[in-house]
């Protein structure tokens, strides 16, 4: 019964006790509006969708959408908000050049994001297929460091082992990520420009 309260508790319901006669549990109701019961990919593209609009300057109403977002971040778990935080800090954002040809520009594959949060979580490499900007269509097997947003374009930043160096994957020009089962990689440390900066949303 302790364990099931304290289960409860952790997922954000909130749950008075009433000692004595006539006492009991109470189950707060709006916890359980509050409560959206999202995964940790879900907060997260919450939370980089505002990341994108405010370095676009497109947010008028930042103040709110973060209120908005810190109500969700307290209604996590302890382990979940731990997962959040740690994919939050491999998110960096930038601003566009206004040279970008932008012509060609794709949707992005909903199925990337779950397998970038195993990937980036659990340091698994990750297999894909990409097509660059010539239309040469190749199989990638990568090691995921990074995600980049300049808005409107994102990418993954990753490190190439049979290239032996960095490379920044277009995610609208990416489809099929499948983990790869092996030994994790190690984290390394991304050359981004001064233009870049990392983000997060969330307190320490």
């Amino acid at each position: 019964m302790l364990r099931d309260i304290g289960a409860l508790r952790d997922q954000g319901f909130v749950i008075d006790s009433e000692p004595g006669r006539g006492g009991g549990l109470h189950l707060d109701p709006q916890s359980m509006q509050t409560t959206a019961r999202l995964a940790v990919t879900e907060v997260f593209a919450l939370l980089i969708s505002v990341a994108a609009m405010r370095a676009a300057g497109h947010l008028p109403f930042s103040d709110l959408a973060d209120a908005g977002l810190a109500k969700i971040e307290r209604t996590l778990p302890r382990d979940k908000l731990r997962d959040l935080r740690r994919f939050l800090d491999c998110l960096h954002v930038g601003k566009l050049s206004p040279l970008q040809d932008l012509s060609d520009m794709g949707t992005i594959d909903p199925a990337l994001l779950p397998a970038f949060e195993t990937a980036f979580l659990q340091r698994r490499l990750l297999r894909f297929d990409y097509c660059d900007a010539r239309g040469i269509e190749t199989r990638r097997e990568v090691e995921p460091q990074a995600m980049l947003i300049l808005p409107p374009l994102w990418y993954l930043v990753s490190w190439d082992p049979a290239r032996g160096d960095f490379r920044h994957f277009r995610m609208d020009r990416i489809t099929g990520p499948v983990l790869v089962e092996g030994t994790a990689f190690r984290q390394r440390q991304v050359p981004f420009g001064e233009d870049v900066c990392p983000y997060s949303a969330l307190p320490r």
